[in-house]
């Protein structure tokens, strides 16, 4: 389920609030760790493809039909994942979903910055 504008944009806040607080941090987080992790998943799916192609061949030459539908079933369901991982895969260059690029402002705690936003949502409200 995706989530709301609103939900987007306090997970937004929070990212830059962490950026601010703890730069180092923020950018451990957003490096290339999600392309990483897909690319290694890709691999990894295609790996056991070809694992379930042995299984199919396996299984015909040895006319053992249940081994065949092991790796048959093995092979869909690493192509699937192969699939889904290569459609997240954020390209070469581009920063993933999400991502915040770092804030040229002056620190301030978070609580401060929690407070205005309470005292800015009241004074739109008009209380």
């Amino acid at each position: 389920m995706p989530l709301s504008e609103h939900e987007q944009r306090m997970l937004e806040q929070m990212e830059r609030a962490l950026y601010a607080e703890d730069p180092k941090f923020a950018s451990a987080l957003e490096g290339s760790g999600l392309r990483t992790y897909t690319r290694r998943r890709v691999y990894q799916a295609v790996a056991g493809f070809l694992v379930g192609i042995a299984l199919l061949m396996a299984g015909m030459v040895a006319q053992l039909i249940w081994v065949s539908v092991v790796g048959f079933l093995v092979m869909l369901g690493c192509a699937v994942l192969a699939v889904t991982g290569w459609r997240k895969a954020p390209k070469p260059g581009e920063q993933p979903a999400g991502a915040v690029r770092r804030q040229a402002r002056p620190k301030r705690s978070v609580m401060d910055r929690i407070e205005e936003r309470w005292q800015r949502r009241r004074d739109e409200q008009g209380h």
